[in-house]
């Protein structure tokens, strides 16, 4: 293989775990049973391995017992809560596939995700914020003639379903009826444009990069994890969850939703020594007023992921939280999630400027996206993802399917990548986002990194905007520290002019005080590509 073509396969020093989650679960507790498995702060919750496992097979009993069977789908509608996790480990421990219910939705979209995966059963809570859970799913199940049963969390029949007692017997019949290969997760992505897509992984997916994920922040028994992330997402549940019961690491609830005030203080009193979040998780994190209060001593270690960190970012979270041995993860919902990620040994540098290398027993590689031919390292590309770590595919969705993954298997992820030549890679945007303007491909996350070095600047975002005579102009949304004096176009113009290239200098500029976001805390560029084109149709310059 010639050694400068963006291409590149992780280590197999290490062997993939050829088993399933009930069955590695079954190995943590025989190994670490009296260590603390589960906390849940709010409520004080607490379960060792050995009772976590107990209540788990309780569970699962109950959900046998229910008449579900090994390919049933249940799926969980709720924030973060020990529920939630006691669920994700009883339907694997029985083979019954879990789809996880984005806990942003209405009742439209649950309708759609209960008819296309086939739920039976629904484990939700009764409400949390401004949604009302049981009276959506009571207004839908009308339209959903495979629903069978609903069952609210807290309710009577929650507790004599997780208040089952256990059938070892049973359970172990089940269990070994099971492979690794089975489907056992769907999680719908959330697509920009039509209904989402139910992306279908298996014990072998979402175990192994649990682990896999774990081990490049070298977790062992000794590790407390703060989740703030959702659950319902690879984040929380694979690369926070299955990390830390692959390695027998204390899996830390610090609330049901994200609150930064809630996440550190979980940190301080539970002693965490890794902390998850998106970047403006982190960002807003570093801005409370009280920040200095809170002991972030025990980090060390804990994972940002889930869009671009800006570098500034980065350096405040090694610097002032403690974490040290931070990791950046890359991937997508369709790769379990994650394909590249940082080491505790990578420079900062390496840290800050990209998302690491390819994962172990995964293959990537960067390609024209016009001819399909392998880049040279440091020419851009689409990134593509071979391995273990593909998912099977979208749920009754042979043609979506095929659109994603190409006939030698390659997951298509529709981002740009570049491979420098220690086979480190960076992501420069999505082929979607990526701007022509006047011919030339702009690539927005070059320009907000730049933006993030204005004095008054926290956080920006760039779309590209139609233009008559360039085709298309960049809008520049940003966000502002307090008290700062928003900057005229002219003004930021002028900041930029000659530091970037003078096709790269946004056009139009607009303050904004918060990003829409999705759930999983990504930045709905799509959103804001509407709100310019509304603003641009009344004239705004």
């Amino acid at each position: 293989m010639n050694t400068q073509l963006s291409h590149d396969h992780g280590e197999t020093t290490t062997p993939l775990l050829e088993e399933t989650i009930g069955a590695n679960l079954a190995r943590t507790v025989a190994a670490f049973g009296e260590r603390e498995a589960l906390v849940e702060v709010p409520t004080g919750r607490r379960w060792t391995y050995a009772g976590f496992a107990a209540d788990v097979d309780r569970l699962a009993t109950g959900l046998l017992e229910a008449g579900l069977e090994p390919g049933d789908r249940l799926g969980i509608w709720a924030p973060n809560l020990a529920e939630w996790t006691l669920t994700q480990y009883a339907t694997a421990r029985i083979g019954v596939i879990l789809v996880t219910i984005n806990p942003a939705y209405r009742t439209e979209e649950l309708q759609y995700v209960l008819n296309q995966s086939g739920i039976r059963t629904v484990v939700a809570a009764s409400a949390f914020k401004s949604s009302d859970y049981e009276a959506m799913l009571d207004s839908v199940r009308g339209e959903c003639p495979e629903l069978q049963d609903v069952v609210i969390i807290g309710s009577g029949a929650w507790d004599a379903l997780a208040g089952t007692a256990a059938d070892a017997e049973r359970l172990d019949r089940v269990s070994a009826g099971l492979s690794p290969e089975d489907p056992i997760n769907i999680q719908y992505t959330s697509g920009t444009t039509g209904f989402p897509k139910g992306a279908t992984l298996s014990h072998r997916n979402i175990l192994n990069n649990g682990f896999f994920v774990g081990e490049r922040v070298n977790y062992t028994e000794a590790d407390r994890v703060c989740i703030p992330v959702p659950f319902y997402h690879c984040f929380g549940m694979v690369m926070g969850n299955l990390a830390c019961t692959t390695h027998g690491a204390a899996m830390v609830i610090p609330a049901p939703g994200f609150g930064p005030a809630e996440t550190l203080h979980a940190v301080a009193t539970e002693r965490c020594t890794s902390l998850y979040g998106v970047p403006t998780m982190f960002i807003a994190e570093l801005g409370l007023d009280d920040f200095g209060s809170y002991d972030l001593s025990t980090l060390r270690t804990g994972i940002m992921a889930g869009s671009p960190c800006p570098e500034h970012v980065m350096r405040q979270v090694i610097e002032q939280m403690n974490m040290s041995d931070v990791s950046i993860c890359y991937g997508m919902t369709e790769t379990s999630p994650v394909s590249l990620q940082t080491t505790t040994s990578d420079s900062l540098d390496q840290r800050v400027s990209t998302v690491g290398r390819v994962g172990p027993h995964l293959e990537v590689k960067i390609v024209d996206p016009g001819t399909g031919e392998v880049t040279p390292r440091g020419e851009a590309g689409e990134l593509l993802t071979l391995g273990y770590s593909v998912m099977t595919g979208y749920w009754n969705d042979p043609e979506k399917t095929a659109e994603a993954i190409d006939a030698e298997g390659w997951m298509h992820t529709g981002d740009i990548g570049v491979m420098d030549p220690d086979r480190y890679v960076q992501i420069t945007g999505r082929i979607k986002d990526m701007v022509i303007r006047g011919g030339e491909n702009i690539y927005p996350r070059e320009i907000e990194e730049f933006l993030y070095t204005h004095p008054d600047i926290i956080d920006a975002q760039v779309v590209g905007v139609p233009d008559e005579r360039y085709g298309e102009e960049l809008m520049a949304w940003i966000r502002l520290r307090e008290g700062a004096t928003a900057p005229s176009a002219a003004a930021l113009r002028e900041f930029c002019s000659g530091k970037i290239a003078h096709y790269k200098v946004p056009r139009y500029v607009q303050v904004i005080e918060e990003f829409p976001m999705t759930v999983t805390g990504k930045v709905r560029k799509v959103d804001l590509r509407n709100q310019a084109m509304d603003l641009l149709a009344e004239g705004v310059k």
